[in-house]
């Protein structure tokens, strides 16, 4: 089968199409030939070696990276039951999805409504689950409540604004371009700062009268994390998601108390996706939300899959107006 395979950490030249034998699944696991894989930071941190040392996401060499998926059971292994062949499934958070075939657990497989297209069941995967974790888990958002989402035109930016007025909430988001603040306003949020021309902390303090928002999800990391802290109101909640501007290496723990006793938080999606229960009840609420017309999915581009060296450039360059895919089958 064709897969891309890493042989070393580096910048997305090492994106390279290869034939390698496809997986066979051992007992507890499903084999899916793959229509859809998601493009992702994750996947950028792990082509990089960001993730060398995680102990979450480990990295052994060579690799094949990509962590979310859309396609059809082929075959199973052992010690699986209610899957069937040719099943429309969906994934995240198992390695190996830039590829034709993957072996992937069964239980983090969900099933993918027949109205549901593949490319959307991809997009909603690591990204609409990242969304409705920091929304619904993280800090559960309330009517009357307000957050701050980085990003707000890019893939997660997108659906967490969606989810946030889904839940009642008022919405800042920080963009870089008029267009993109065109975007994320189109998707709900009810300030957007253009943090190239303004200061987004003292925005947002002259926009809550001085008080701050409940919560800041940050993606972007080192450029931003201060100032975010420095956002949030009294006993508020800072989640710190991604590091698209570089990782945050230490948060003191003063800045937090001068900030207005704030909280800190670094999660990793896994451990909000812990089970096959709690990863049904995200994707089944996504679902039933696009179904409903209540969530927009935007597909920025498709890839094919030997262009995934390309995809990387686009994501890391900052072009993103919603979801990145590779085109597998």
């Amino acid at each position: 089968m064709k897969a891309i395979s890493i042989g070393r950490f580096g910048d997305p030249s090492v994106c390279r199409i290869e034939d390698v034998s496809a997986p066979q699944p051992a007992p507890g696991e499903a084999t899916v030939k793959i229509a859809y894989a998601g493009v992702n930071f994750i996947d950028v941190y792990m082509r990089n070696g960001t993730y060398a040392r995680s102990h979450t996401y480990k990295t052994p060499l060579p690799m094949i990276i990509g962590m979310e998926a859309a396609g059809v059971v082929e075959a199973f292994g052992e010690e699986v039951i209610g899957l069937e062949r040719g099943q429309r499934v969906s994934f995240c958070l198992s390695r190996g999805t830039y590829a034709d075939v993957v072996s992937v657990p069964a239980w983090k497989l969900v099933p993918v409504p027949v109205n549901v297209p593949f490319n959307i069941a991809a997009a909603l995967m690591l990204q609409g689950c990242t969304a409705h974790y920091l929304s619904h888990s993280a800090f559960p958002l309330q009517p009357g409540q307000s957050c701050l989402v980085h990003a707000g035109a890019g893939g997660v930016g997108q659906l967490l604004i969606q989810l946030a007025k889904n839940a009642g909430a008022t919405v800042f988001a920080t963009v870089s371009t008029k267009e993109k603040a065109e975007i994320a306003t189109k998707q709900g949020a009810d300030h957007c700062i253009l943090y190239r021309d303004r200061d987004f902390q003292e925005e947002i303090m002259r926009l809550t009268s001085g008080e701050g928002v409940h919560v800041v999800y940050d993606s972007v990391g080192r450029d931003t994390i201060m100032k975010s802290i420095r956002s949030v109101r009294r006993r508020g909640l800072c989640v710190l998601f991604g590091a698209s501007s570089g990782v945050v290496d230490a948060v003191e723990p003063l800045a937090l108390a001068e900030a207005g006793s704030v909280f800190f938080t670094r999660p990793h999606l896994a451990d909000y996706m812990a089970n096959s229960a709690e990863i049904r009840e995200r994707t089944d609420d996504l679902f039933r939300l696009y179904l409903e017309r209540r969530l927009d999915v935007t597909i920025d581009k498709e890839f094919a899959l030997a262009d995934a060296a390309d995809a990387h450039r686009y994501l890391e360059a900052g072009k993103t107006r919603g979801k990145l895919l590779l085109r597998v089958s």
